[in-house]
């Protein structure tokens, strides 16, 4: 793709990331056979291709953006197809993150659409005021339906009480600050920080806690950083730039600590849209020259949980689940960090059936913020989601990210878990309290064939 950028534009590092980036468009539009947006709604503005045009003008020439710009790039899930199925290695990521942050400086949003993203960016990024909303939220649910036919801001409104469940589960025993040692201390194998995270230990805090006995039977210890908090991608995909680097140095002061004190083999992930944003910190952070080198190390630090459990010995699973498994690969999964072969391996392994899901690469409608501020377009995308999980007659779904859990979740009568969850089950850990309601676990292994 030719370019005009001037000179003077081209000295913001930004601005010459984003000229670099469309400049290796070659526009064959490969990207629109595997963009969600264009296969619901077949508008050419709706895909990646179309994007990078409206990108490329709003830049180019300088301006703010418009309204028309806007409304596609919020269409945009980030889910990052796009850059999987390119040939020409477009970083889509990097230049729609650029986009939004422009636009966030440049555009003055109608006033209840600018309250619902200030609430969000307010509330989710800390979990003591999101616990507090979900107690809110079950007095207002009843008015969810009310809200979603109202329009405007008041759907994203009655899209949240709908999402939000009836009750939060207890806080976890987990506790920052804390280390948790391997088994057999004589057999240790690694040393691993694991993310705290924000709305996964008020939504689900059983993931980390599987995570935390399964890794310590396997022969490692486990340490939750203190003062690490929200890794920031939630606010970073909806353009809050500086709140978002903001995080993301806390993190990494938090992490430095660590490796600089007792060491640190890889900081650990259970939420998979939280780690490709982690992975990215040495890009984000690469102009700051008091945090560019510690970023760098903690993204090169970074992985995924199954990507890390994937090159332990586990042993042989205790249990003969028996169960088949529907394995729904998040798009920061598969997209984001490129991992597809591990957590199916691991399950396998575990004992499961796993099947692969059709049109496994099309996002189900979560991504972050989205089913909330879109909607309309994330329950379309997610009983596509649903139907093509059903189609495989699956006993429940698998998934690494909390954001498809409950996603997912909201439109199937199926239990939908946490890989680690199963893992952990699998390997000697308590039954999940999912597979009991679900008739799957304990109750069912006892029952003669």
């Amino acid at each position: 793709m030719q370019t005009s950028f001037s000179i003077h534009q081209l000295a913001d590092p930004h601005m010459a990331e984003s000229e670099k980036i469309l400049r290796k468009c070659v526009h064959c539009g490969f990207c629109t056979a595997t963009c969600p947006t264009f296969a619901l709604l077949g508008d050419e503005l709706d895909s990646p291709r179309g994007r990078i045009y409206l990108i490329k003008e709003m830049l180019e020439n300088d301006r703010p953006a418009d309204a028309r710009t806007v409304r596609h790039i919020d269409r945009c899930l980030s889910c990052l197809s796009c850059m999987t199925t390119c040939p020409s290695g477009v970083h889509y990521m990097h230049l729609v993150d650029h986009a939004r942050a422009h636009i966030e400086k440049t555009y003055r949003r109608p006033l209840g659409n600018r309250m619902v993203r200030s609430l969000l960016a307010f509330v989710l990024p800390h979990p003591g005021r999101f616990r507090l909303s979900l107690a809110a939220a079950f007095y207002a649910r009843p008015f969810a339906g009310l809200l979603r036919t109202m329009g405007g801001p008041f759907k994203s409104l009655g899209a949240m009480l709908s999402l939000a469940p009836l009750k939060a589960p207890s806080p976890s025993s987990l506790k920052q600050g804390n280390a948790y040692p391997a088994a057999s201390a004589a057999a240790r194998k690694g040393r691993v920080a694991l993310l705290t995270g924000c709305a996964q230990p008020v939504l689900a805090p059983e993931i980390n806690e599987a995570t935390v006995r399964l890794l310590n039977r396997a022969g490692v210890e486990v340490v939750l950083p203190k003062g690490e908090g929200c890794c920031g991608a939630l606010v970073h995909h909806m353009g809050r730039e500086e709140q978002a680097l903001t995080d993301a140095r806390r993190n990494v002061d938090a992490w430095t600590r660590e490796i600089e004190g007792g060491g640190l083999d890889a900081i650990l992930i259970t939420a998979s849209g939280c780690g490709t944003t982690i992975k990215d910190y040495g890009f984000m952070l690469k102009d700051d020259p008091a945090y560019a080198e510690k970023a760098a190390k903690v993204s090169a630090l970074a992985k995924d949980v199954t990507e890390y459990l994937a090159g332990l010995d586990l042993g042989a699973p205790v249990r003969a689940t028996g169960l088949t498994v529907a394995y729904h690969s998040a798009c920061s999964m598969q997209h984001g960090q490129k991992i597809t072969r591990q957590p199916k391996t691991l399950l396998t392994a575990a004992g499961f059936a796993v099947r692969d899901v059709p049109e496994g690469h099309l996002c189900c409608g979560s991504a972050g913020t989205y089913n909330i501020l879109q909607p309309d377009i994330a329950r379309r995308l997610r009983d596509r989601k649903v139907a093509n999980i059903e189609k495989t007659s699956p006993d429940l779904v698998a998934t690494g990210n909390v954001g498809c859990i409950t996603q997912i979740g909201s439109g199937t009568q199926l239990p939908v878990m946490h890989t680690v969850l199963l893992l952990d089950w699998a390997y000697g850990g308590p039954e999940p309290a999912l597979l009991a309601e679900a008739g799957l676990g304990e109750a069912r292994l006892a029952v003669p064939a």
